[in-house]
């Protein structure tokens, strides 16, 4: 629940950005709606990311130091690590992109939300659109409408806090961190139901274990791309609350048969096929998507080709989830020792989030047409919508590369990955070999 609750706050936003612009930049007898300065749309899209990157190195930090279960970005290295430590090694890789499947279900839940709210606002206050009459194309009620779908993502956060308070915690810290084996096995009793021995406490790890972070940084795009290929209609042709619906139906249709589905395919597939084959294999289909719908733009911004475009720029969805977004979540939380575990967690997120924001506020930049008497209000000549696929398609491809130093964490124990008992092992056997035979 809590990665339903990130997904819903983080992706909302780009639901109401469109209103926004209508509200609060439309000027008085203009030939189109008023859209966000591009100083503002980079604000409103990538403040949410800066604060999450900022509470997945801080509550990631806390997370080694017995915090537990603040704030949305310390959701990333926290669920993470929860269920990493909760889970046997067979099961394990599912477990932790199950949680992170959840981001699927927040996001449809946002589109659905948009959906209702706006269609009932629709339904109640008609409106013409910006063509017929401009100033009353915004009704005043439709300030209410992105108020309503922020303030939905409340809900659950408060559903789901009770629960958290009540949450113990994960018996490897509370044994191999914290010290305390009894709480640990007190812990896991209550768990598992079931009435745990402690053994006899070892000399304690020493702190010198090595580890090595391996992270990739995740691209994320904000363009409204289904304006550029005409999908969507264009905004003087809609009124505010029906440009609300189009924009939430597309986002949805696309969550729905791509986003979500992706997520579920590696939930079922990542304990057989393992990470490192299904990461490489979403960056390499990612790379190929890219580029089949970069080098022929041209073709698929034409009318009867806009469907093939969708379905394709699908695929690239469906292989970011069934690939490097789901393992890049779940990798940082099999192959750190536990003492480092969220705090590396929360590092290797937060290294996504850093490719999100340069997305989310180059990419607004990147994607302007290269005639500036084409671009949007207040934004320069960019390099286009072409050249920007094909720079993501590259950066895809980078990806690909990198997964080569990925570690295959498949059916093994998070000790054995993360050698904390290596130490230990040499102890035991060198005094083995000190051991005369009997």
């Amino acid at each position: 629940m809590g990665f339903f609750t990130d997904a819903y706050d983080l992706f909302c936003i780009s639901l109401v950005t469109k209103l926004l612009g209508r509200i609060y930049y439309t000027k008085p007898g203009a030939p189109k709606p008023g859209t966000l300065p591009p100083n503002v749309a980079a604000a409103v899209n990538g403040v949410a990311l800066c604060g999450t990157l900022a509470g997945q190195l801080f509550f990631g930090w806390l997370g080694d130091k017995f915090w537990l279960g603040f704030g949305i970005g310390g959701d990333y290295p926290l669920s993470a690590t929860i269920m990493s430590e909760y889970a046997n090694k067979k099961t394990r890789g599912r477990f932790i992109a199950a949680v992170f499947a959840m981001q699927g279900f927040g996001i449809l839940a946002g589109g659905f939300v948009a959906l209702i709210v706006s269609s009932a606002f629709d339904h109640k206050f008609k409106a013409p659109t910006y063509h017929e009459n401009a100033a009353a194309s915004l009704p005043p009620q439709a300030d209410y409408i992105w108020r309503i779908i922020l303030m939905f993502g409340a809900i659950p956060a408060a559903l789901t806090f009770y629960w958290r308070m009540k949450m113990p915690e994960t018996a490897r810290y509370t044994a191999l961190v914290a010290k305390n084996a009894k709480l640990a096995a007190a812990d896991m009793s209550k768990v598992l139901n079931l009435e745990l021995e402690v053994e006899e406490e070892k000399e304690p790890l020493p702190h010198g274990s090595c580890w090595t972070l391996h992270s990739t940084a995740k691209i994320f795009s904000r363009k409204d791309i289904f304006s550029a290929i005409n999908w969507i209609p264009p905004a003087a042709s809609m009124n505010a609350i029906h440009e609300v619906f189009r924009i939430a139906r597309a986002q949805t249709l696309i969550a729905l048969c791509s986003t979500v589905p992706g997520y579920w395919f590696t939930v079922l597939f990542i304990d057989y096929l393992g990470r490192f084959f299904i990461q490489m294999m979403g960056f390499f289909f990612m790379t190929v998507f890219m580029f089949a719908l970069a080098i022929p733009y041209h073709h698929w911004t034409l009318k009867p080709n806009r469907i093939g475009f969708v379905v394709m720029y699908s695929f690239t969805f469906f292989f970011a989830n069934f690939g490097p977004n789901a393992t890049t979540f779940v990798v940082p939380a099999e192959i750190f020792p536990a003492r480092l575990r969220s705090t590396c967690h929360g590092i290797s997120a937060a290294a996504g989030k850093a490719g999100a924001i340069i997305g989310a506020f180059g990419f607004l930049y990147a994607a302007q047409n290269r005639d500036p008497k084409k671009t949007d209000a207040g934004y320069p000549a960019g390099i286009g919508v072409k050249w920007s696929l094909v720079a993501l398609g590259v950066i895809n491809f980078i990806g690909m590369a990198f997964t080569l130093l990925v570690p295959e964490a498949k059916g093994k124990s998070l000790e054995e990955l993360s050698g904390e008992n290596a130490d230990e092992n040499d102890e035991e056997k060198a005094a083995s070999a000190r051991t005369p035979p009997v």
